[in-house]
């Protein structure tokens, strides 16, 4: 037992990852460590300086240059999904280290639903109506209870991918009107959506949601900051499932104090999980959830499922099943 290979997991949030799956088989042949909390620094480094192989749920936990240097013993390094933005993937490749991804199952599906839940959620005021009922005054209506309507209002998209497309798609079955704008966003790419292409400056003033959905990348970090939220309506609601780097934080809850956009709801963030003590946990006219949008059973009976059939392959010395392509 003492010579079996150590498997570190990391950032499993949910406790979910043994939910979904039969383990028993890595079990036998392999050490498997699973951290369900946050760890940074040195108590990262204490954690994985013996692994041979590192697992990351997602990209939760950063891994750059420096602390790959400290792991000698590393041979396998897998992430769930197919994407890593925080991972210092060279590092690991100047080593000759293998990387793995494991199919990321329907995120996209389960992301464009919670856009909508955070939609409808924040334009109709359910947190508040919910209170309501709640109250120990036994409360019923407020001035808040009259509610807008999203039929016939133009919902901007900022972004018309896989996501994009899908969340466009149900506000057309709302009968909302649908414009969009990318940096790379043409008429015709626009219209194969039932959309229309406009400036971005057009769909932050004339939207009454304002939804993102854009890879976080040099040309769309901090997209929008003061200046750009300062443009969209008193009554608009921005919303953001992407990635927390297009929207400058600050500036989200110095235009929420300042009135334009009148309201947003966000489920991702600078730092996550989100601490304690930071002002987005209590900011007016702001609604929150936990960086939800993948965060499904089928999405982590995937994740659990390629991660045990990764190791079964490097144990047996197989090719592995979802190698990252550079």
């Amino acid at each position: 037992m003492a010579n079996l290979p150590n498997v570190v997991i990391l950032g499993d949030y949910e406790r979910a990852l043994r939910r979904f799956s039969n383990w028993s088989k890595v079990d036998k042949h392999c050490h498997i460590a699973i951290h369900h909390e946050p760890l940074h620094d040195e108590a990262l480094y204490e954690a994985v300086k013996d692994a041979d192989v590192i697992v990351l749920v997602r990209d939760r936990i950063p891994f750059n240059e420096a602390l790959i240097a400290r792991l000698p013993k590393l041979k396998l390094f897998l992430f769930t999904g197919k994407r890593n933005g925080t991972l210092d993937k060279s590092a690991l490749i100047s080593r000759n280290i293998p990387i793995a991804c494991t199919p990321g199952g329907p995120s996209k599906e389960t992301t464009t639903e919670l856009t909508w839940a955070l939609i409808l959620g924040a334009s109709k005021h359910l947190v508040r109506q919910n209170s309501l009922l709640h109250s120990d005054t036994g409360g019923w209506r407020d001035e808040l209870s009259v509610l807008p309507i999203l039929s016939g209002e133009r919902l901007g998209m900022i972004g018309l991918g896989s996501i994009g497309s899908a969340v466009a798609k149900v506000g057309q079955a709302f009968g909302m009107e649908i414009v969009a704008w990318s940096p790379n966003m043409t008429t015709e790419r626009a219209a194969a959506h039932n959309a229309k292409s406009v400036s971005l400056e057009e769909l932050l003033k004339t939207s009454k949601v304002v939804s993102l959905h854009l890879v976080a990348g040099p040309k769309t970090k901090g997209l929008l900051g003061a200046e750009e939220l300062a443009m969209m309506r008193s009554d608009a609601l921005l919303v953001n499932t992407s990635r927390s780097a297009l929207i400058d934080t600050k500036a989200l809850q110095d235009a929420l104090a300042a009135g334009r956009p009148g309201q947003a709801a966000i489920d991702v963030f600078d730092m996550e999980p989100l601490p304690t003590n930071d002002a987005l946990r209590n900011t007016p006219k702001l609604l929150t959830t936990p960086h939800l949008g993948f965060v499904a059973e089928p999405v982590f009976t995937m994740f659990s499922k390629g991660i045990i059939d990764t190791l079964e392959a490097w144990l047996e010395q197989k090719p592995l099943p979802h190698p990252f392509e550079p």
